[in-house]
């Protein structure tokens, strides 16, 4: 047994069997923050996900791979809209939540550890490109991305430039990347693992895509400095 536990799950798993939290899921950062994490968001019905959300789903084609699917939210819509949709999700109780929820089609595995299948859409939405967590793991993402994806494969992700978090908190820029976090979920007293999730500013993402072989655009921004990205290897 592992000594760190996946708390997240443990909230996510109390949420769908009560419908609330008896004490909020806390989520601590290496900027100094500790938050209250909205669980709610992970079970949203489809007239609850923002425009920049829609967008993305209605970009997708063909077969599409969901990846960090979390409860299904995502795959749950596109699986309405009669999309072959896989979720994939490192947790199990995650996974199980969504047996329950009825996706169809689910792969409970790391995304780097995914072989031997091919995808049209590869779709990283509320930021799921971070789990690359560092700029360099970004660019293992993209080319394990290209083993996955069909001729005329794509990916499809959100992300956001977090710069104003260091004028907000007054907290001295690092010495690496600014977007490169360290998060810790906390829930009831226990805390997980701590684990890195990369923010990307659309001038670095821009340069480390062009290196890497492939076109960009980016088709929307929002308000909040968060903007969705589509991708395509170059061929």
């Amino acid at each position: 047994m592992s000594k760190h536990r996946d708390v997240s799950g443990e909230a996510l798993a109390e949420y769908f069997e009560k419908q609330e939290l008896s004490t909020p899921l806390f989520l601590h950062s290496t900027y100094g923050d500790i938050e209250e994490m909205p669980i709610e968001v992970f079970f949203r019905d489809p007239e609850e996900f923002p425009e920049l959300e829609f967008i993305a789903l209605s970009l997708c084609d063909g077969k599409v791979l969901d990846v960090g699917a979390g409860v299904g939210a995502h795959a749950l819509y596109l699986q309405q809209k009669d999309f072959d949709v896989t979720a994939l999700e490192i947790s199990a109780t995650a996974c199980t939540i969504m047996q329950q929820r009825g996706v169809q089609k689910i792969v409970q595995k790391n995304f780097y550890n995914l072989k031997d299948a091919q995808y049209d859409t590869l779709l990283f939405l509320m930021n799921g490109i971070g789990l690359a967590g560092t700029v360099d793991g970004f660019r293992q993402l993209l080319a394990h991305s290209k083993t996955l994806l069909t001729d005329r494969g794509q990916l499809l992700f959100d992300s956001s430039d977090i710069s104003y978090l260091y004028e907000e908190y007054r907290i001295q820029r690092p010495s690496y990347y600014f977007g490169e976090i360290g998060f810790q979920y906390e829930f009831k007293g226990i805390k997980g693992e701590p684990f890195k999730w990369l923010y990307l500013d659309q001038d670095i993402l821009i340069k480390i895509a062009h290196e890497e072989g492939w076109v960009v655009q980016i088709l929307f921004e929002d308000e909040n400095d968060q903007y969705l990205v589509r991708m395509e290897p170059r061929r």
